[in-house]
């Protein structure tokens, strides 16, 4: 019953962000999958991972960025709509842009340290009741 509330909830509330995982899932539909507490999590090549809506992609095998991906759907229960220009669009520009890139290497600024990922890791770990201290 839990797993049909929270995929409700993300085709509902969660909707942009959960069409925006089901496009790259569809593109990746070739790839390993599984379920984790409702999302279907699909292990991809991309070496870095995303949550969006139910859907989460892995580029590793580490359980603590498991539990931080779902973090990241914890956040789009919270937000709704309000998820991708809150949380989504700057955590892939923190992730993307190369300014962002060369400032954490040289200033030695953890990828965990801004908001949308400090928030996963600990909305993933609250909900989880699974560690997830990764910096």
């Amino acid at each position: 019953m839990k797993k049909l509330i929270f995929r409700l909830w993300q085709w509902t509330w969660g909707f942009p962000q959960t069409m925006v995982g089901l496009v790259v899932f569809l593109l990746n539909r070739h790839k390993p999958r599984e379920t984790y507490r409702g999302c279907i999590v699909t292990r991809w090549d991309n070496r870095g991972s995303m949550g969006m809506g139910m859907f989460l992609f892995l580029g590793c095998e580490d359980p603590q960025v498991r539990v931080h991906e779902f973090g990241h759907s914890v956040q789009s229960l919270i937000l709704g709509p309000l998820f991708l220009p809150i949380m989504g669009i700057p955590s892939f520009l923190w992730c993307n842009i190369p300014y962002f890139r060369r400032m954490r290497k040289e200033k030695g600024v953890s990828y965990y340290s801004f908001y949308p990922e400090s928030t996963a890791n600990a909305l993933g770990a609250w909900a989880t009741g699974e560690k997830c201290d990764i910096t």
